[in-house]
């Protein structure tokens, strides 16, 4: 699931999360992008009005790179009373997130196949968004390309800004020194709180689906970290 959140440190577009290495697409996969394309997918300006895009007001809830779309199909079907909205640069993880969708029958995700930041800086309004979910982004885990790391201090003020006040930003990732680069970005951001408290990480929510992705890492011995930062009044 690493890859597919879209960000630069500086947010000038100079520096990518991601590489565009889209992969081979199943038949299955492009076909439900253009079976299914009509039914979920959105452009980047109908991100202007969430009210329209999901003809209702509810709580809604983001995720940045959803990789295949595991968690996220999971999430929506669980909550039909929440709207998600799937943000993913890769066309074969959102021609499997539409298969997903389609197979149960969850009407309440919308998908953007897109750069995150660049959909996030200059087409949602501030304060859209009750959560932001990042789950698994890529670790670049060489030290030369930690630049790359979409969880950089510039990032962290872009989701607060679309965060309400209140509103929960939740990451999770299986690499430990990523973990505390996260937990040492937010907690240097203004605006937040760690619902964990100052310095430690959350344990693993039961509402965050256990992916075929983080059920492989388990059976290797690997550990997940989990933070939940809130957005605060200021």
């Amino acid at each position: 699931m690493h890859g597919g959140a879209c960000v630069n440190q500086a947010l000038h577009r100079k520096i990518r999360s991601f590489v565009r290495r889209e992969g081979r697409m199943t038949r299955a996969q492009q076909e439900a992008l253009g079976r299914l394309g009509h039914s979920y997918l959105i452009t980047e300006n109908a991100l202007q009005d969430l009210d329209a895009v999901f003809q209702r007001r509810a709580p809604r809830v983001a995720e940045i790179g959803f990789g295949m779309g595991d968690a996220l199909a999971a999430m929506a079907k669980a909550k039909p009373h929440c709207d998600f909205l799937g943000i993913e640069v890769h066309r074969p993880g959102v021609g499997s997130l539409l298969l997903k969708l389609e197979k149960d029958a969850v009407d309440n995700v919308r998908v953007v196949c897109a750069d995150a930041v660049e959909a996030l800086q200059h087409h949602l309004p501030d304060t859209a968004l009750d959560a932001v979910h990042l789950f698994f982004p890529d670790p670049w885990p060489k030290t030369r390309h930690h630049k790359r790391r979409i969880v950089q201090a510039e990032f962290a003020e872009l989701v607060r800004r679309k965060l309400k006040p209140g509103g929960i930003f939740h990451m999770a990732t299986d690499w430990e020194d990523y973990a505390r680069q996260m937990l040492t970005v937010m907690e240097s951001a203004s605006g937040y709180q760690n619902a964990a408290g100052a310095g430690a990480f959350s344990p693993r929510p039961s509402e965050r689906p256990l992916t075929k992705f983080e059920q492989r890492g388990q059976r290797l011995g690997h550990r997940v970290w989990d933070l939940f930062f809130t957005r605060t009044q200021e």
